[in-house]
């Protein structure tokens, strides 16, 4: 495929729309609908689920469920297969990937991550590290275009730790390059300087092909929403900084009904927690990605809220949550499964086209946030704290509770 193609056929897949911008769903009586009341199911689709470690394995647990029940409501049936990865992975068979995995994955329709890592694995060699195959899994299946939308919901203003003038209101989506720049740039390794001193290297390094594609899809995602854009560099130090702002200027020729605007990236960071309200999309390299989404979500309260869609020009799609493995409240029935539940309608949106099912787990949430239920991490004053398990059966009476969901 050449280039040009690959960008049309990210364009036309992604209909990208501002997440959460919803009416709660009525707050019915709630029921379990038993399997011979759903829709006999007319679309099949293979779904890899990677529960990994710590929390992982309890939020996946929830997703897969409420994707079951919004699925089947909908006509829709999934076959799920359960693949092991990252801190699991390597203690069953000595790699964070398996190669099976890999294959598996690639073979579905698209894959849903729960979290990986842990202090178990954390003084492995780089190449047994469960980080590793999270980076092996995003360049097996060529997800080079990562979003994740920051939103602050209504029922969550007060959960935020900037003052409630701040945040109320903020909606803003962050695009990552995600297959490129330092954390896969070579050459880096480790070595020794002219002074015969210990030293460890690596190169921030980027393609034409690698920007024009990711700022298309940065330009697409902010024509959907509020036609502005706002990339986000290091040029006034970086080499590779600089060729990124020349390229996003080139293909923002392409674009003329988008507002684009440049900042650097230590100004980015500071204006996110001054003036969040100011950004619509953000588009960015791997690394400022990685870390101005982290900090984007805990504006919204917590991270344990956010979801995360990874998608290529061709292939499945990675969706998974954007918190990390927890490992010190695994198994104890406190992680919050929303961000995974979230994903899981991401995964539906972007990655299946099936609107009607995204939309019916993202008014659940709404709604069961609506009638005051709360993980520990969102907990407030007023409200019903709950665990895992039960967040979960609360989302999914909200999810059965539902008429038919419109597009």
């Amino acid at each position: 495929m050449t280039a040009s193609a690959s960008y049309m056929k990210i364009n036309v897949q992604l209909p990208i729309k501002p997440m959460f911008l919803l009416k709660p769903a009525s707050q019915k009586p709630s029921r379990i609908r038993c399997a011979a009341a759903t829709t006999k199911p007319s679309k099949r689709y293979s779904i890899t689920l990677l529960p990994g470690d710590g929390i992982g394995p309890e939020v996946i647990s929830v997703a897969k469920r409420v994707l079951n029940l919004a699925g089947s409501l909908e006509g829709i049936e999934f076959n799920f297969q359960e693949m092991p990865m990252g801190g699991s992975a390597l203690d069953l068979v000595g790699v964070p990937l398996p190669e099976e995995t890999l294959s598996a994955a690639k073979k579905s329709d698209a894959v849903l991550l729960g979290a990986i890592g842990g202090y178990k694995w954390d003084k492995n060699e780089k190449h047994l590290k469960p980080e590793t195959g999270l980076l092996q899994l995003r360049e097996g299946l060529g997800v080079f275009a990562n979003l994740r939308p920051a939103t602050v919901l209504p029922q969550l203003v007060d959960a935020s730790t900037l003052k409630k003038e701040v945040a109320e209101g903020v909606d803003l989506m962050v695009v990552r390059e995600l297959t490129g720049g330092i954390y896969f740039g070579k050459p880096r390794g480790f070595g020794t300087n002219e002074d015969g001193e210990e030293i460890g290297f690596n190169t921030e390094v980027y393609a034409t092909y690698e920007v024009d594609r990711i700022a298309r899809v940065a330009f697409e995602t902010a024509r959907k929403r509020h036609g502005k854009l706002c990339s986000v560099d290091k040029a006034n130090v970086l080499e590779a900084s600089m060729f990124w702002r020349k390229r996003v200027i080139a293909v923002a020729a392409e674009y003329p009904d988008v507002e684009l605007s440049h900042m650097y990236v230590d100004n980015a960071a500071m204006q996110l927690v001054r003036n969040p309200k100011q950004f619509d999309t953000i588009v960015t390299n791997n690394i400022f990605g990685d870390i101005l989404s982290d900090e984007a979500s805990m504006i919204t309260g917590s991270i344990g809220m956010l979801p995360s869609a990874s998608l290529g020009s061709t292939g499945p799609g990675l969706f998974e949550p954007i918190h990390g493995s927890a490992p010190d409240i695994a198994n104890q029935d406190k992680a919050n499964p929303l961000a995974t539940v979230l994903s899981a309608a991401m995964l539906l949106k972007y990655g299946l086209g099936e609107e009607n099912a995204a939309k019916r787990i993202e008014n659940a949430v709404l709604d069961t946030l609506n009638k005051g239920f709360r993980t520990g991490d969102i907990y407030s004053a007023g409200n019903k704290l709950v665990g895992c398990k039960e967040m979960g059966e609360e989302v999914l009476k909200s999810v059965d509770s539902q008429v038919a969901a419109a597009v």
